[in-house]
């Protein structure tokens, strides 16, 4: 099950006719996508000739696999080139270089970036907007001055409270608990431990937070760690997955342990390769929307966005539904749980 939970991690779904693999160094994976047919349009039609560059905080993990699909065949359908390329660690430095090169060597119209560092990024970000290039951010946000809107996949409170929710309902609300976050920077992820405190501190006092344990959205990194948790706090009731990577490993270390039932495992993570693991009990419930249609609407309003049209309230994304504006945060929808009964549904 180890081998087959890592395997996912590297597994890319993305064998499309249209599509070229490359790498520049090691620590970087790249993903061009050209619409042949918008190529292939009449003379007399306006040629879509726009470049968005996607940068997601790591490549080849489920999650942001599912991301780059919805952004490839955004690009299919609205008739724009797609730059995929992220760095192999959730790391900021290395963000930081593939923006840079972005914007020395690719002639991008966008820059869409799901930040590692919220204040780190801002400098290239600030480089890319003085070069005439659109900066959002989707996922994780950076600074509000180095980007025109923020895409957020829920409300953070509404999912901050709701994740620390489902462990409650499966612990009993008491006992000791962890949580697994990723990088300690990304903005997005402290937000929702933010209220997973908050939420515990005003509804759960039986509760105990033992400690807060950072993977860097590294799934070994996360496997080791979920063991070590298990072995410091023997009276561990749950876990709570922050970061997609989480959720997994936990489980397979609980079901290792021969725990499963008895620590319970929440979180966020695609369906599939929760798919066993919820089945069998290793897990309980796991929470997440739809990746594939995060990287769909970003590609969306990046398009929508150099074309001059910024987004508003309801507005219908066709392939996505109807989006909601909170100051310069977008909210693309509400969130979704897994449990064994339906995680079949679900392909992503």
């Amino acid at each position: 099950m180890v081998n087959k939970l890592f395997s996912l991690n590297i597994f890319l779904l993305l064998l499309v006719s249209g599509c070229s693999y490359g790498t520049s160094n090691q620590n970087e994976y790249t993903v061009v996508y050209t619409n042949e047919s918008s190529q292939q349009k009449d003379e007399q039609e306006v040629a879509t000739d726009y470049t968005i560059a996607i940068v997601p905080k790591v490549i080849n993990i489920p999650y942001f696999n599912a991301v780059e699909e919805g952004a490839i065949e955004a690009g299919k359908d609205l008739g724009v080139k797609v730059i995929y390329k992220g760095p192999t660690v959730a790391d900021s430095e290395q963000q930081i270089k593939i923006i840079d090169d972005l914007i020395k060597f690719e002639k991008v119209d966008v820059i869409a970036v799901s930040a590692n560092d919220p204040e780190k990024l801002v400098p290239v970000l600030k480089k890319a907007q003085n070069r005439q290039i659109k900066v959002i951010t989707w996922d994780a946000d950076t600074m509000p001055e180095a980007r025109e809107f923020f895409i957020n996949m829920v409300d953070p409170e509404t999912l901050g409270r709701h994740l620390m929710d489902t462990l409650a309902w499966n612990v009993d609300e008491q006992g000791e608990f962890a949580i697994m976050t990723g990088a300690k920077s990304a903005s997005n992820l402290n937000e929702w431990l933010k209220w997973i405190k908050q939420h515990k501190k005003e509804y759960y006092p039986n509760m105990k937070l033992v400690e807060i344990s950072a993977t860097d959205d590294d799934p070994n990194k996360a496997y080791l760690k979920a063991k070590q948790l298990l072995e410091d706090y023997p009276n561990l009731k749950g876990i709570i997955g922050n970061s997609s990577v989480g959720p997994p490993a936990a489980a397979q270390a609980v079901k290792e342990a021969g725990k499963s039932g008895k620590v319970a495992v929440v979180g966020l993570s695609p369906p599939n390769p929760m798919n066993e693991y919820l089945k069998e009990g290793s897990a309980q419930i796991i929470t997440l929307w739809s990746p594939k249609k995060l990287g769909y609407l970003t590609v969306a309003l990046s398009k929508n966005i150099v074309t001059g049209s910024f987004p508003y309230d309801n507005q219908e994304i066709l392939g996505v539904g109807k989006i909601r504006m909170s100051n310069d945060m977008i909210i693309m929808g509400e969130p979704i749980d897994f449990t064994k009964e339906n995680v079949d549904q679900y392909d992503f």
